[in-house]
């Protein structure tokens, strides 16, 4: 291991001396790609609290470089526009229509401007509005829309949108919302001239936190972090604006039921260079209407020495919300054990608090759990449903208690492993109270509660609806979702007539919804969205089930080109694209995923539009990575590995559909991983392409996806672990793609540019195409575009027309 270490260092000292290679600037794939990329997208939608009303989003066609190239900061973990003071990235919404519940009365929204920006959608309370930001090329503006006349109004602008919980409704109509300083002043600029060095110390005090991106760096960025950081709040009252309390760098804003108070989070200095804005210090309060500051709840220090390990959590208050069911009280979690679950043998390791309004009163002991806390789902002075749960095990418990006597009434209804898909009972439904937050949706008097899940089976997922008799702990099935189709629930709309709104969805049918009467036994479509990929027409899809070599069940999605004949054509060129995952248990690591009567969704970044290209997919194949019998996963990680690889390209060599010889491993960030792996530790693969991965673990020493022992603790496996290790093994061609502006925890661009020139050194077939402004998953229509026209040229040398 150490040989190869110091080889791999003497390769990339001379790789590193080799000049730039090709610029061509943005190219273009086949047409049938640029297609299915440029394919409209469906709108979103919003179903309004009181299910009458739905609002449909539009949304535009993907971003340009150009959009992505305009100002933006990297401060504190976050990532903002200094010319707006808001969002630098994420989708936006062009247009905005209203229907009732059933499709009827559709209209657009008027008295917006052209070309908006909009996000931030949001109904009022009581369902007659709702409200949404504007944003222009100088501020984020707040707007407020009526849902009668569909007339929308301009309340205010200079929103501050970086920390983007912006604005919320209280019950009265009035809107809160944070507002920039209007006598801010010139923002800060970074010294041209350094004044000095940058420091850091540690004072012996231990410091462990993971590789986050786009820190603070220097005193320079301190000052234009916080200028940029500080809002006031402001309260809009059908068109009285006033300021509401002290202004700071207010990060989170939760109104209580009744609206009386508000729950606010501030944070303040000395700031961190090594951790994000939300482990500053910070102060959380609760203020009334005027700002006034009721009750100081939590004061806590800079935080730069972050949990670890199974279980382990921060000693202290964690986790305040509102109780959903009160007017006004205020809830927290705090550990019993000092924050290290498996280091403290006790019954109880989790301690809920409760404190009413006015908040003068000492913090109630509420309920204690013998697991980490995970929630509440309130319903009424009778019931209420408690989770716990423990990552170490996976294992998850739901209870039912009394909120007038909860530990006493603690009852257990369901224990399952959180991995275990095929036993999950579900979740349960929940109906808007009269502070409109959401509680237990009960019938039978309370007797009964609602549960909803996916349905997981060796079939595919078959979504369901079960009413849960309370007292016997029997369900009733109400419905389920039936072959051809895959339907899922979106809203109970009325559940004593067992009227709901669903998604229902087929291999040739887009998803639509609909309203479903299960008394009646009718169904009749709501909207009305158009197949976006009329190109992919013809494709052959299908659910296959192999075993691992051990025996474990494994699983891909199979796409086959249109027109395709097996007989005929014979095997095809195959792209096998997967992520690898843990588990504890070889009985859940194979269960299925998806169903086989979905609609095939395209997203512009996806290896499915091959396909249109001749290849056969691979979709999603079964990676489990499994702990068993005192093991943890990754302590078997790379054979593992290339036993799921083996196994499915066996099957689909088996079913006549696929050349052993010209197989593609493909994946993104943990798929990009596994991708290098398999390229290193097997010749199972004609090329591979891995994007924005991370292949030096080193560089993310206190842990990775679900590894907790630190690289002290495991050098070894963290080697073993590291593709960028055995560089010098890999024998077939890999190309590597990654965003330039990656934020990604652990996948820094550097990792794509140090095991490129590994790979060059060893005398790899390689390829490294950095792609300028984009973030760990790309969005611009040209990076996208030019991603598959690498993507086709790789694959069609290598793997389609491989000697």
């Amino acid at each position: 291991m150490i040989k190869e270490i110091l080889l791999t260092a003497i390769i990339i000292v001379s790789a590193l001396a080799v000049g730039a290679q090709d610029t061509p600037g943005y190219q273009l794939p086949p047409a049938e790609i640029v297609s299915i990329v440029d394919a409209p997208q469906t709108p979103g939608v919003l179903v309004s609290r009181d299910n009458k009303s739905i609002l449909l989003l539009e949304r535009p066609e993907l971003p340009s470089i150009a959009d992505l190239s305009r100002p933006e900061l990297r401060l504190a973990g976050i990532r903002f526009n200094p010319s707006t003071n808001g969002s630098s990235r994420g989708q936006r919404v062009v247009m905005i229509s209203a229907m009732n519940i059933d499709g009827s009365n559709l209209r657009e929204l008027k008295g917006v401007p052209a070309d908006p920006h909009i996000g931030g959608v949001t109904w009022s309370n009581d369902c007659s509005m709702f409200a949404f930001t504007n944003t222009t090329d100088a501020t984020v503006e707040l707007w407020m829309a009526d849902l009668a006349t569909m007339t929308a109004l301009k309340i205010d602008e200079g929103l501050n949108d970086i920390f983007r919980r912006t604005m919320t409704w209280l019950p009265d109509g009035s809107i809160v919302y944070l507002r920039t300083l209007s006598d801010r002043g010139k923002a800060p600029e970074a010294s041209k001239v350094p004044k000095g060095p940058a420091i850091q110390e540690s004072a012996g005090v231990r410091g462990e936190s993971r590789t986050f991106q786009d820190l603070i760096k220097n005193p320079d960025d301190e000052r234009i972090f916080e200028y940029y950081a500080t809002s006031e709040l402001m309260r809009w009252s059908g068109g009285n604006t006033a300021a509401v309390g002290s202004s700071g760098m207010i990060t989170d804003l939760s109104p209580s039921p009744d609206g009386k108070y508000l729950l606010i989070t501030k944070i303040d200095k000395p700031f961190s260079y090594i951790v994000p804005y939300y482990y500053f210090p910070s102060t959380t309060q609760i203020w009334d209407l005027q700002g006034n500051v009721v009750t100081m709840l939590l004061d806590k220090p800079l935080q730069e020495n972050l949990p670890r390990g199974y279980d382990v959590v921060n000693p202290g208050p964690r986790n305040y919300s509102w109780r959903s069911d009160r007017p006004a009280t205020i809830m927290w979690v705090e550990a019993l054990d000092e924050g290290n679950y498996h280091a403290n043998e006790m019954q109880y390791h989790d301690q809920v608090y409760m404190l009413d309004a006015p908040f003068a009163g000492e913090p109630v002991p509420f309920i204690a759990t013998e697991k980490r806390y995970q929630g509440i789902v309130w319903g009424n002075d009778n019931l209420a449903m408690l989770s716990e749960g423990l990552s170490k095990s996976r294992i998850r418990v739901t209870s039912t208690f009394s909120p007038a006597d909860p530990q006493a009434t603690l009852k257990k209804i369901f224990e399952i492993n959180s991995d275990d898909r095929y036993n999950n009972p579900g979740f349960p439904l929940t109906v808007t109270n009269s502070y409109g937050r959401q509680v237990l949706l009960l019938a039978d008097r309370g007797r009964s509660l609602y549960l909803s899940g996916q349905g997981a089976s060796p079939e595919g997922d078959r979504p369901f609806i079960d009413k849960y008799d309370l007292r016997s702990g029997k369900t009733t099935r109400l419905w389920r979702s039936e072959a051809p189709y895959y339907e899922t629930v979106s809203e109970l709309i009325d559940p004593a007539k067992q009227v709901m709104l669903t998604v229902r969805q087929s291999v040739n049918e887009v998803p639509n919804y609909f309203i479903r009467d299960l008394k009646k036994g009718t169904l009749k479509q709501v909207t009305h969205f158009e197949n976006p990929y009329p190109q992919l027409d013809g494709v052959h899809r299908e659910l296959v089930t192999y075993k691992r070599n051990d025996g474990i069940d494994l699983s891909f999605m199979l796409y086959l080109p249109s027109g395709y004949d097996r007989e005929k054509d014979g095997p095809l060129p195959t792209i096998l694209w997967a992520y690898p995952r843990e588990y504890n248990d070889p009985s859940t690591a194979g269960q299925i995923s998806g169903s086989p009567y979905s609609f095939t969704r395209v997203s512009p970044s996806s290896v499915l539009v091959y396909v249109t290209q001749g290849y056969a997919i691979l979709m999603n194949a079964s990676f489990p990575i499994i702990g068993a019998e005192g093991q943890e996963p990754n302590d078997t990680f790379v054979s593992q590995l290339v036993a799921n690889a083996g196994a499915a390209i066996n099957k689909a060599v088996e079913m006549g559909v696929t050349d052993p010889a010209r197989v593609a491993a493909s994946g993104h960030s943990y798929g990009a991983f596994m991708t290098a792996h398999l390229l290193s530790h097997s010749r199972l693969f004609a090329a591979g392409i891995a994007r924005s991965g991370a292949y030096n673990r080193s560089l993310t020493p206190f842990g990775f996806q679900s590894e907790r022992r630190s690289f002290w603790e495991a050098p070894e496996l963290y080697l073993e672990m590291s593709p960028f290790t055995h560089a010098t093994k890999v024998k077939d061609p890999l190309l590597l793609i990654h965003g330039m502006a990656d934020n990604n925890q652990g996948t820094f661009p550097i990792q794509s540019e140090r095991y490129y020139a590994a790979l060059k050194g060893a005398g790899a077939t390689t390829r490294l195409v950095l792609l300028p402004a984009e973030a760990h998953g790309y969005a611009s229509r040209e990076s996208l575009l030019h991603m598959h026209w690498e993507y086709t040229r790789w694959l069609d040398k290598y793997v389609k027309n491989k000697k």
